[in-house]
């Protein structure tokens, strides 16, 4: 991948009233761009981190197979009925992942749910319950892609979607921190930098960190 890309930060799928204050989906051109960089027809992308089903709808648009886990039960049922394959997507944990039944992967892409370092509630679960900080967190997310490296195949790649954090409390380095923590797992590639129009957390872009198996 390039070192940066400047892209629009807009949606060409509209969420249900229910969702759209909760719509913190990337766009469609970027899971086109990473496809077209590292999958052909036919291969397999996994999101464990599904959400509202975007990376799972353009791999399907694209020709490839999507599979998924998503915690909320709610926003799995809503992405099931817009799938070809509403079976791929699964309810349930990222953290069990290696309990689904999921077969090998050409491409792990996804955005993990975001934290800073003064969250109470867990990233994991939705935010509905209490979580363990910001040090269990990272472990986590470890764990986590320790599960995906077991998927991927020898010339697969996971992608992580992620940003720093800014606020009133000064500066969370959630991207480094990631990146760091899922660089004891696989072996990291480098990054591209995401120039938006418009983003969030203070902030005007993002990073897609490349990784690879050891």
């Amino acid at each position: 991948m390039p070192t940066y890309l400047h892209l629009t930060n807009s949606n060409r799928r509209t969420l249900p009233p229910e969702f759209r204050d909760d719509d913190v989906r990337y766009p469609e051109s970027l899971v086109e761009h990473i496809l077209n960089k590292f999958t052909r027809v036919g291969d397999v992308v996994l999101d464990p981190f599904a959400g509202y089903g975007t990376t799972l709808l353009v791999a399907e648009s694209m020709g490839r197979l999507g599979y998924g886990i998503e915690i909320s039960e709610r926003k799995a049922r809503y992405v099931r009925g817009l799938l070809k394959h509403p079976e791929n997507l699964l309810h349930g944990d990222s953290r069990k992942l290696a309990e689904y039944p999921l077969p090998p992967i050409d491409l792990c892409l996804t955005s993990p749910p975001y934290t800073t370092h003064d969250e109470v509630d867990d990233p994991f679960t939705d935010y509905s319950e209490k979580g363990g900080g910001y040090t269990a967190y990272l472990q986590e997310m470890r764990s986590i892609f320790s599960q995906v490296a077991r998927l991927m195949k020898p010339a697969a790649r996971a992608v992580i979607e992620i940003a720093n954090l800014k606020d009133e409390f000064g500066v969370t380095p959630l991207a480094w921190d990631v990146a760091a923590e899922v660089s004891k797992i696989l072996r990291f590639e480098g990054e591209t930098v995401i120039c938006w129009d418009q983003y969030g957390y203070d902030y005007d872009h993002s990073y897609s960190l490349v990784f690879s198996k050891k």
